[in-house]
């Protein structure tokens, strides 16, 4: 096989993104970001440096955050896959990290805003309990140019609090 045929080679999965089930033929060359920005439509994922630096893209992959931009569409087949688009119930309320990130004004840009947000989403998730040093270092791998994490910050105890039910 020439090299052009292996760049042009395509497979077949099947992913559950936000509670809907697809199929597509892909490139194996394709970055899941790309595959969710570009074949399902879902441009909330937003992608940054392409490098896994920046933390813009992350998304919820089986429970975890990862990079959209590290990992090929094909690793991604069987997986189960949460967006930004995916975070809110099917009725509009908001998730709770949505919510005080309204409440405690944590975004400005907002380019980071989904990759924060999903980030933020996943760990709280499996540890409502996180103090503050446990936060920013969940934290530490998504770049924001323009809060000083400090409204992030309070956003996220916010909802943390909130999903432990502290009110």
């Amino acid at each position: 096989m020439s090299e052009l045929d292996q760049a042009q080679t395509t497979r077949h999965i099947r992913v559950t993104v936000n509670g809907v089930h697809y199929e597509r033929d892909v490139l194996t060359r394709t970055h899941l970001g790309d595959f969710l920005r570009q074949d399902l439509g879902l441009t909330g994922t937003h992608l940054g440096c392409e490098h896994g630096v920046c933390g813009a893209c992350t998304i919820i992959l089986d429970g975890q955050p990862i990079r959209s931009c590290l990992m090929l569409a094909v690793q991604a087949d069987g997986a189960v896959i949460r967006t930004i688009e995916g975070l809110a119930q099917a009725d509009g309320t908001l998730h709770p990290v949505q919510e005080a990130f309204w409440d405690k004004h944590g975004l400005q840009c907002g380019f980071c805003t989904p990759g924060m947000v999903t980030t933020l989403a996943a760990v709280l998730e499996a540890d409502p309990t996180m103090d503050e040093v446990a936060i920013r270092e969940a934290i530490s791998g998504n770049i924001c140019r323009c809060t000083g994490y400090e409204t992030i910050v309070d956003a996220a105890l916010q909802a943390a609090s909130r999903m432990r039910g502290d009110h």
